[in-house]
């Protein structure tokens, strides 16, 4: 079992920045697939951002150059970070996992991840 925990949201207004985190516990391994997705109200879930144990990231358009994913493999900390902030960024942001090896090919659209913490709300507004 494997235990998700975001921090790091909050308000902010637009074109500031947001670093959120995601502390992984639990029975973690070095190979893993991790991404943060978020929900606004009355809106689909959507991915925003994945990254492989080895690297390798992906991006959805809409933040692509915006956002950077990264992670601490020692510390089993996934972070996400947000700059020049926009008002549709506004949402849940959560984070998921999965131990099993690479991300899927189209894993921005996958919603099949073993594990989700609970999310942390980021708020964009002037």
């Amino acid at each position: 079992q494997v235990q998700l925990v975001e921090s790091g949201g909050g308000s902010v207004q637009p074109g500031g920045s947001l670093r959120l985190s995601c502390v992984a516990s639990g029975h973690t391994y070095p190979s893993f697939c991790m991404a943060w997705f978020r929900q606004a109200p009355g809106r689909e879930r959507e991915g925003v951002a994945a990254i492989d144990h080895d690297g390798s990231t992906k991006y959805a358009d809409s933040v692509q150059g915006r956002f950077t994913i990264s992670s601490d493999n020692d510390n089993h900390i996934l972070y996400l970070q947000m700059n020049n902030l926009k008002p549709e960024d506004t949402g849940v942001y959560y984070c998921a996992a999965d131990y099993v090896g690479r991300c899927p090919t189209r894993i921005l659209t996958y919603y099949g991840l073993d594990y989700w913490g609970n999310g942390t709300l980021v708020t964009i507004s002037s």
